[in-house]
């Protein structure tokens, strides 16, 4: 790093600002840290700077934590790897603070450190520091260890590693339920570093402690547990020791734990392997989907989708799909809302029969959920299901409940609605299009909420994208023009607003002949909120009409709303007429 890019502070000043009472100036000098060392040399660096550091007894933990972080990146300003011991004894100080975010941060930051170091080097003084944390006297020392074990370990020798998965036991049994977190959370990377032969052994017996804990937070931890370690185990051993732990955990008296497995099924079923899962671990997951806990419900129906996969369709037919029906109309909001989410997914598992015989039903019944976002997670995957049942079943089927969404008392499911109708348009063509859902598009025009209408003007853009302005100059535009002539202000202004969205989809010509003059006519409403919208539109229509159609029909109506009594009209037309004029210099 060049000595240029940061403007070089005088050393003393730094160090004076370590040691100043105020707070700000302590965290300034300390992110500065690269700077000081960069100005020191490497050799003051470690002889002055580090040692200045491990007796720096802070007692804020902002301070603290930006140290941990910079020193984990310090190796290049000590003189490189060989001398990246000289970083351990900072960050092991930091690793036995009482702040969680501090000692994390001194974790991550010895694991960057020592990962960098040579194995002699790993050997001489990290594996020393990993054995002093593991006995340390508080429980903060012993939590920090267990997030090191496994950049200590490859490099040990053989009497080491002995030690030292002596040592981790200790910590999956110590008097601290925190300890024991902390080596249930880092099992898994410490296993990914140990032989074979002891993983079976000496980490089994390890995982089964955790996994009979008395405490539910230790045993959640070692649910994630069994994930990590099925994938290192062969499948017979995987089955062995990993299975029987899922199933008992699927019945854990801790909710938090059944959730756990729940949320985490997908991952153990990989583990397993699909012969294993097929036979002990469906009926668990047939209890989570049951469980009298709402959160573990929600959890379950929301990897349904997942777990058919490895299904075959009939034990999802037989076993999942009962389950199905129940969660369709559960007590639970919300566990409503997870299956909605995830449930059109298994109209590909299944099948075209299983779906029109069984999902059907439940799509219907969760269509027409009270709840808005059951039925909103419903609508935003019927693509799903189209391309298993073929258009002219959904549409029989699950068309009528879209009607009547659209129709929806609150506004942000007719939103909704409206925001899927493209989608909806393209997959059941224009013949079916303009039979079921035209009317609906208009009459949204004419919405009571703001969002509504604006979104209904942009559907229509949409539309005439799709279908084409052919299809728009017959089917959209007449019926959209007819309304400027609403009695409200507030719907003739979103009429001009439907107009300066399809302009540009139109294209010229219609432009010019159907949409300019039903906006030049609007310039004379006596609503100004009209007018300066007008000008917007006009100014919108500069780059899609004629030059000579903008000097004759724009231009002068733009100079008599220029002119207008009132202050907003007059601006917005004379920056239309200022558009103009940029155009005409350009061109």
């Amino acid at each position: 790093m060049s000595m240029i890019d940061e403007p070089l502070y005088p050393i003393a000043v730094l160090i004076d600002e370590l040691k100043n009472d105020d707070i700000q100036l302590r965290l300034n000098s300390i992110r500065r840290l690269s700077t000081i060392a960069r100005a020191l040399g490497e050799d003051r660096t470690r002889k002055e700077l580090i040692p200045f550091l491990s007796e720096n007894n802070d007692d804020d933990d902002e301070v603290l934590l930006a140290m941990a972080e910079e020193l984990g990146v310090f190796i290049p300003y000590v003189g490189g790897v060989e001398h990246a011991h000289v970083l351990l004894p900072p960050l092991e100080t930091l690793s036995s603070v009482e702040e969680t975010c501090v000692r994390e941060k001194a974790v991550e930051s010895l694991c960057r450190v020592g990962s960098q170091m040579r194995e002699s080097d790993l050997v001489d003084h990290f594996i020393p520091l990993v054995k002093r944390l593991a006995a340390g006297e508080w429980f903060t020392a012993r939590v920090s260890a267990c997030g090191v074990f496994h950049i200590a370990y490859p490099s040990a020798p053989d009497t080491v590693k002995t030690e030292l998965r002596s040592l981790y036991s200790q910590l999956c049994q110590d008097d601290m339920p925190m300890v024991r977190r902390a080596a249930a959370t880092n099992l898994g990377k410490f296993a990914a570093t140990i032989e074979a032969a002891h993983l079976k052994t000496d980490i089994m017996s390890m995982f089964e402690d955790l996994t009979q804990d008395d405490q539910d937070s230790v045993r959640l931890l070692a649910v994630e547990g069994c994930a990590t370690l099925g994938k290192l185990l062969e499948p017979q051993d995987c089955v062995a020791h990993i299975l029987p732990v899922i199933v008992n955990f699927s019945q854990d008296k801790s909710w938090r734990v059944r959730y756990m497995v729940a949320n985490q099924l997908y991952e153990l079923c990989e583990a397993v392997g699909p012969e294993p899962t097929r036979t002990e671990l469906v009926p668990a997951y047939v209890r989570l989907l049951r469980d009298n806990e709402a959160e573990v419900r929600i959890a379950a129906a929301g990897k349904v989708t997942k777990f058919c996969r490895i299904l075959n369709p009939e034990l999802a037919i037989q076993h999942i799909l009962p389950c199905v029906k129940e969660l369709s109309s559960d007590s639970s909001q919300h566990v409503r809302s997870a299956l909605a989410s995830v449930i059109m997914g298994m109209a590909p598992v299944l099948g075209k029969d299983a779906t029109i015989e069984h999902l059907l039903p439940i799509f219907l019944s969760l269509l027409k959920d009270e709840f808005p976002d059951v039925r909103l997670n419903i609508i935003s995957k019927l693509d799903q299901v189209n391309q298993v049942i073929g258009i002219d079943l959904l549409s029989q089927s699950l068309l009528p409940a879209i009607v009547e969404l659209a129709e929806d008392r609150h506004w942000r499911v007719r939103l909704a609605i409206i925001e899927y109708i493209p989608l909806l348009a393209s997959q059941l063509g224009v013949g079916f299009f303009d039979d079921k859902l035209g009317a609906l598009c208009m009459q949204w025009l004419q919405d009571k909420v703001h969002s509504i209408r604006d979104a209904a003007a942009n559907n229509l853009k949409r539309l005439a994208e799709e279908f084409g302005p052919e299809w728009a100059m017959q089917h959209i535009v007449p019926q959209v023009l007819e309304m400027i002539s609403n009695p409200h202000y507030l719907y003739r202004m979103t009429i001009l607003r439907a107009v300066s969205l399809l302009a540009p989809v139109m294209g010229s010509e219609i432009t010019c002949s159907k949409l300019l003059p039903v906006v030049m006519t609007a310039s004379k409403d006596r609503v100004p909120n009209i007018k300066f919208n007008v000008a917007k539109v006009l100014q919108s229509l500069i780059p899609i009409v004629d030059q000579s159609v903008v000097e004759k029909t724009i231009r002068p109506g733009l100079v008599e709303l220029s002119e207008d009594p009132d202050v907003d009209v007059r601006f917005f037309a004379n920056q239309a007429l200022q558009s103009i004029d940029n155009v005409m210099m350009s061109s």
